[in-house]
């Protein structure tokens, strides 16, 4: 069933002298008469003696579809020689080159950032019906997406079990994962909460980087065939191909610019933010568009409303320290924004450690309560001491208060 990606793009004919593309066959031959068979035996047991028993069926059995996205398709199947379930990426039977190029570049991304909140990719192939495929580990649990939408609907399990320091730690698992990609030299470029996953035990991964492209490579160009117009209509939550890519509602104004060649780490960053800001408020910065036009346009000159940030009363204000930390990170201009996702990380630390850095008046006031619990923490017998001479000069008080009533009443 499988054979390799790369001999499939083989079969793709270039001229020598032009370089210009050829007619390409993307399928390498004979892929779709073959397929992949169990080779594990089953063991039984005759009393204490075992035996094994050769048994061959097909390996991969499609149990469901799990989602469907702007580079493929994702389904749900049940590996019967590991006996495990997994999720399977596939492009539609004859992909346009440009997809396939992108689906190739993807499982090569994948497979290069090794990291725990990355998903590992556990095979590629092509299968019987021709589509390129790569197989990748099922996760469980449920996307950003969900989670924040159930915590807007004000879902009593939802906010009992996702509190402000839970979302934060959740977000610092996504940090934790474009650190790693930054540091390797790829940006993702599609950054959103549908693309964020969480477990059951807290895990967090981030998921579709069929978009993620290595900073300073050349942007590649647009092949025959690939629409050219820069993101159809009406499909703002959407990852689409074409001049401009990305998910419009998340992209950084020079994303929506289709700046490819000047984006860098920065570009995620804002993203990664727009996606904070929403965690954390239950709202977009640009709720009440809808066209796609209106909102490309609204990515380059709409700021972050600092009043959105209250509006949800069921979960009460977010934290101050938080809010600053969004609109520092969707500044418009890139300079402005954090100069890394390292920077955020530290940030967050030292925010959830008391040390914040002072914005408002409320800022000042976490500051300083947060400063006097630490000094409590470093000089104990201090403290004590603090609190006996309080408490002597209140029953000092409240004696020489007595006295002085007793003094004044009738004799």
């Amino acid at each position: 069933m499988s054979q390799s990606l790369a001999a499939g793009l083989e079969n793709t004919l270039i001229t020598p002298s032009t370089g210009a593309q050829l007619a390409p066959t993307l399928v390498p031959a004979g892929a779709a008469t073959q397929r992949r068979n169990t080779v594990l035996p089953r063991v039984e047991w005759t009393g204490q003696q075992p035996s094994v028993v050769p048994l061959q069926r097909e390996r991969f059995e499609e149990v469901r579809p799990l989602g469907q996205g702007g580079m493929g398709e994702v389904v749900l199947i049940r590996d019967h020689d590991i006996e495990r379930e997994v999720a399977l990426k596939r492009l539609p039977p004859g992909a346009e080159l440009d997809r396939v190029l992108r689906f190739v570049e993807e499982i090569r991304t994948v497979g290069t950032l090794d990291h725990p909140n990355i998903v590992p990719v556990h095979d590629v192939g092509v299968d019987d019906q021709g589509r390129y495929f790569f197989m990748m580990k099922h996760l469980k649990g449920e996307t950003l997406e969900s989670i924040i939408a159930r915590l807007r609907r004000s879902e009593l399990d939802a906010l009992v079990r996702y509190p402000f320091q839970v979302r934060v730690q959740i977000f610092l698992g996504v940090l934790h994962a474009l650190s790693y990609a930054h540091g390797k030299g790829f940006i993702h470029r599609d950054l959103k909460p549908a693309n964020i996953m969480v477990g059951p035990f807290g895990e967090v991964t981030v998921l579709d980087w069929g978009l993620a492209r290595r900073v300073g490579s050349p942007t590649a160009p647009v092949l025959p065939g690939t629409p050219t117009e820069a993101i159809a209509p009406a499909r703002p939550l959407q990852t689409e191909l074409g001049s401009v890519v990305g998910t419009p509602l998340y992209m950084s104004p020079e994303q929506a610019r289709g700046e490819h060649d000047a984006m860098d780490a920065r570009s995620d960053i804002y993203s990664l933010s727009v996606l904070f800001h929403e965690l954390l408020s239950l709202t977009h910065y640009l709720d009440g568009l809808q066209s796609v036009p209106d909102i490309m346009k609204a990515v380059q000159t709409r700021t972050l409303d600092m009043a959105s940030m209250h509006v949800n009363s069921a979960q009460g204000p977010v934290p101050a320290e938080l809010m600053w930390f969004v609109k520092m990170g969707m500044s418009k201009d890139p300079q402005e924004r954090f100069a890394s996702v390292d920077e955020m990380v530290s940030q967050l630390h030292a925010a959830l450690e008391g040390r914040i850095h002072v914005h408002c008046q409320r800022t000042l006031l976490k500051r300083t309560f947060h400063q006097g619990l630490r000094a409590a923490d470093r000089h104990p017998m201090a403290l004590t001491l603090a609190g006996l001479v309080g408490v002597g000069l209140v029953v000092a008080s409240a004696v020489h208060l007595g006295l002085s009533f007793l003094a004044s009443m009738p004799h």
